[in-house]
This record gives structure tokens, C-alpha cells and sequence, in this order.
């Protein structure tokens, strides 16, 4: 059924257009709206230069986003190793010729803009993935020798995005990854096994981070132990949700008056 879905084109553009779905892209509106809203409030109200840009990749990224959604499912999935060796290939480029920026090397520069190609290895991996599993056997699944392969394939653009260095997206991708496998259908045992691995090896991995990512670690658990430092930014975020409420400090003063008319309430 599913390889009759990949296949055919029976849907015309008007089929594909009812059946897109509305309620996520109004999710992906509200959550833009509020990063306009976010940096609209830390440059003290006015429309300037950040806001601006913002706002436009805003836009120009959410109409690709759109766009995407009409190429068909047969294009990703007949390029799905491709697409992954294209972001493999970049990661590499990246180490090799990369654009350095506050000690990171992450960013490819295309001249019209820098392009990180690790967050296109985010989805590359899904989709590599997705196409590997496709249609193969349960009992496949639980064999060494077909895990094998995805777990290189999983620690390779891991460990180059690790020497940009970019721990967080790392840890990203290697958990889309595992998202991917789970799904896939493999048994528990394994998961459970490399879990109490990572907690024995844990001491080990941390002795080998450099020490602004000893830092982060920490003060994820614990901001205050560091709260003119690490801390800084995680307390400051919780005493701005605390005194600015839902409609946050700036926003509240700025439109109180369009939202009592939008609820139709006197005050």
C-alpha cells in the first residue's frame, strides 16, 4: 500500500491543497509571530535592523516551507542517500574550509548567506533513515549486521559537527536518529543496554568536554551555582516570565489596548 502511495500521482494540486495541514502551519505562524514579538521587545520597541531580518528570513523561509510540502514523497525518497552524503559532504566541508565565528567553526560561506549544514543533517538523517527501514523485515531489524549500518551512519555527522565544536546539535541529531530506530521497531533490550552504558561511560565522556561545555552541563542542572556567569541568561529568562506574564512586560504595555478590543471586554 504504501509502495502504491510512493508510486502514483493520482492527487491534483487542489487534492494536495485540502489536505495540507492547517492546524500545523498555524503553530508554525504562532511560534514565528512570537520570535517577531521577542525581538521586536529587545531592541526597546522599535522596528530596527534585527527585527527587520527577522522578519524577512521569516517569510521567505516560511513560504519554502510551503513550498516543500508540494514536492512529492517519491523525490525524498529516492533521494534520501543522496540528500545525506550532500549534508555529509558539507559537514566536511565545513571542517576543511569552514567560517569560524566566537571560537565555532559551523557555517559554509554561500556569499548570500552562511549556511550551517548541520541543521540540514537534522533532517537528512530522518530521511536517510526512513528510507533505510522502509519495507524491511521485523527480524531484519533485530539483526547486529542491519544495525550496524545505521549506527555509522549516525556517528559520523555526529563526531564532525562534535569538532566544530556544536555539542546541542549533536546531541540533536544522534537523537533524531535513535527517534528513527525506535520507531523502526527495535527491541527495548538495546536501548535499555546503551542507556546504562552512557550512565557507566558518562564520568568518562565529561572529562573529555572542554570546559564551557562542563559549564553548560552544569548549570542545566543547577543555574544558580554561576548566576553572573553560565547562569546568567537562564535566570534572567525566568525573572522576565515572572514579571512580564503572559503577554510579557513590553508587549503589555504596548498592546493591552488592541487586545481588550480583540476580546471585546471593558476594563
Amino acid at each position: 500500500m504504501l509502495t502504491e502511495r510512493l508510486h502514483t500521482s493520482k492527487y491534483s494540486f487542489f487534492d494536495k491543497l485540502l489536505a495540507i495541514d492547517y492546524f500545523l502551519i498555524i503553530i508554525v505562524i504562532a511560534i514565528g509571530s512570537i520570535s517577531v514579538f521577542a525581538i521586536h521587545s529587545t531592541e526597546s520597541g522599535e522596528f530596527s535592523y534585527y527585527t527587520k531580518n527577522h522578519l524577512i528570513r521569516l517569510v521567505l523561509f516560511f513560504f519554502m516551507f510551503l513550498f516543500l510540502s508540494f514536492v512529492k514523497i517519491t523525490f525524498w525518497y529516492r533521494n534520501a542517500y543522496i540528500f545525506y552524503l550532500i549534508c555529509l559532504f558539507l559537514l566536511i566541508v565545513v571542517l576543511l574550509f569552514g567560517v569560524t565565528a566566537s571560537g565555532s567553526k559551523r557555517w559554509v560561506n554561500l556569499y548570500f548567506l552562511n549556511l550551517q549544514p548541520s541543521e540540514l543533517m537534522k533532517i537528512a538523517i530522518i530521511v536517510c533513515f526512513a528510507r533505510y527501514y522502509h519495507r524491511m523485515q521485523s527480524s531484519d531489524i533485530q539483526s547486529y549486521r542491519f544495525l550496524l549500518i545505521p549506527i555509522l551512519l549516525l556517528i559520523i555527522p555526529c563526531y564532525l559537527v562534535i569538532t566544530q565544536p556544536d555539542l546541542g546539535t549533536s546531541i540533536l541529531i544522534a537523537g533524531s536518529g535513535i527517534v528513527v530506530i525506535w520507531i523502526a521497531g527495535l527491541n527495548i533490550k538495546y536501548f535499555v543496554y546503551s542507556g546504562l552504558l552512557f550512565l557507566v561511560s558518562f564520568p568518562f565522556i565529561v572529562s573529555v568536554l572542554k570546559p564551557y561545555q562542563k559549564s553548560r552541563i552544569l548549570t542545566f542542572f543547577n543555574p544558580d551555582r554561576d548566576p553572573l556567569g553560565a547562569g546568567y541568561q537562564i535566570i534572567q529568562s525566568k525573572i522576565a516570565i515572572g514579571s512580564g506574564g503572559f503577554f510579557w512586560k513590553r508587549i503589555s504595555k504596548r498592546y493591552t489596548k488592541l487586545f481588550r478590543i480583540f476580546t471585546r471586554k471593558t476594563y
